[in-house]
């Protein structure tokens, strides 16, 4: 028995591809909606699966090339994150056999499938599937400098596994230990799901963490990207939490913040504490914006921005974050980029054992934030950040 899937993003398709072919199915799969169509006449599917919102031809255009242009009766059940009335309904008035809207698990999908075009003869009994279909793909970059010894490689491969819609991208910041190689094994089996971009020098954690961004940027069928510390002193459940909120929202940046508060696992270490509130009481002077934590390594960006916040190099090392914001109120206006930007309280953040910044480095972010004060302060250096950006001025 034959199904055919078709739609624009991969990260949902391979999931998809694998949990029905563990079911006995023999399925294609096509991210091209052309493609799909002329697949459909030569694979002569016994099921299609499609999505509604496609670039160029959209999935009810599929449905009526099967069911007027063919005149053929093949069942089509529509997998979308479109909850639009008008557009369910028009796709059951046009003949599809079902809609399942997104998200939901594999295990619906194939009891969905079971009872629409029933169960192939060689089928082999598999457990059920915790995996869930996202409405949204997500990358996330992940700057590495020499973390062989303290990358949590199976966080990383266990989340990926078990939640759809994600792409990992670590970037090797020219480490000088085993982190290529470590880096190299992770993604092992994994390709369409890790990328490991390999930088041969090190240029610290902003060029790192720029680099990946616009490498991930070039990938189609990413909604939003964001970047995460290697450590995971916020983890992936909380990092997902800030991918609901951008997408249930008009904010272009979410960024999680580690506000100290009932309810929530926040740990530092009390120098650190005292050093960050100073440097924090200095950002929100340069920004004029009331951020509590500017510096905080999870950050997700809507992909309409990243241009505007990474396409030109940053000034400073390690206080990049404020540089992004100050980018954004500099393209867009203060007043509309405090719109386009939330600050999300995480559940959780823990200080890793082993972090690259020590006390030393804390005060000299001070010197660092008086540089961003002086480059930014000139209207030209936003001419400059439109000009790289190719960007629309505003």
């Amino acid at each position: 028995m034959k199904i055919l899937a078709i739609d624009d993003q991969q990260l949902v398709l391979l999931p998809l591809q694998k949990r029905l072919a563990e079911l006995g199915y023999e399925v294609k799969i096509e991210t091209d909606a052309n493609k799909g169509i002329s697949h459909y006449n030569t694979f002569k599917p016994d099921l299609v699966i499609v999505d509604i919102n496609m670039p160029g031809v959209s999935g009810l255009e599929i449905v009526k090339y099967i069911r007027h242009t063919k005149n053929s009766n093949t069942p089509i059940m529509v997998l979308s994150g479109n909850t639009k009335d008008e557009t369910i309904t028009e796709g059951f008035e046009l003949g599809i056999n079902d809609y399942m809207k997104k998200p939901l698990s594999l295990n619906e999908i194939s009891a969905r499938v079971k009872r629409l075009i029933g169960v192939p003869k060689e089928a082999s009994t598999v457990l059920n599937s915790n995996v869930m279909i996202q409405e949204r793909c997500v990358g996330v970059v992940i700057p590495c400098y020499n973390e062989e010894e303290r990358l949590l490689s199976k966080e990383f491969t266990d989340y990926i596994d078990k939640n759809s819609g994600y792409h990992l991208c670590f970037v090797n910041d020219g480490s000088k230990d085993k982190t290529l190689e470590v880096l190299k094994a992770l993604q092992k089996g994994r390709e369409h799901f890790i990328t490991v971009y390999d930088c041969e020098k090190n240029g610290g954690k902003a060029e790192a963490v720029r680099l990946g961004m616009l490498h991930m940027a070039e990938k189609q069928d990413l909604d939003y990207i964001g970047f995460l510390d290697a450590d995971l002193s916020t983890d992936l459940a909380d990092f997902d939490d800030l991918v609901k909120t951008i997408e249930t929202s008009e904010f272009k940046i979410v960024s999680g913040s580690r506000i100290s508060r009932m309810g929530a696992n926040i740990t530092k270490e009390s120098a650190r504490k005292i050093i960050s509130l100073t440097i924090n009481f200095i950002i929100r002077k340069i920004l004029k914006m009331d951020f509590k934590d500017t510096q905080c390594g999870a950050k997700i960006f809507h992909k309409d921005v990243i241009k505007i916040a990474f396409a030109e190099k940053f000034v400073t090392q390690w206080i990049f974050d404020v540089e992004i914001f100050k980018r954004m109120s500099q393209y867009f206006g203060l007043k509309q980029a405090k719109a386009m930007l939330c600050e999300q309280p995480l559940k959780r953040w823990v200080h890793a054992d082993g972090s690259k910044l020590s006390m030393k480095d804390s005060i000299k972010i001070v010197a660092q934030l008086g540089q961003i004060a002086w480059v930014y302060r000139n209207k030209k250096y936003r001419a400059k950040l439109v000009k790289t950006a190719g960007l629309k001025v505003v």
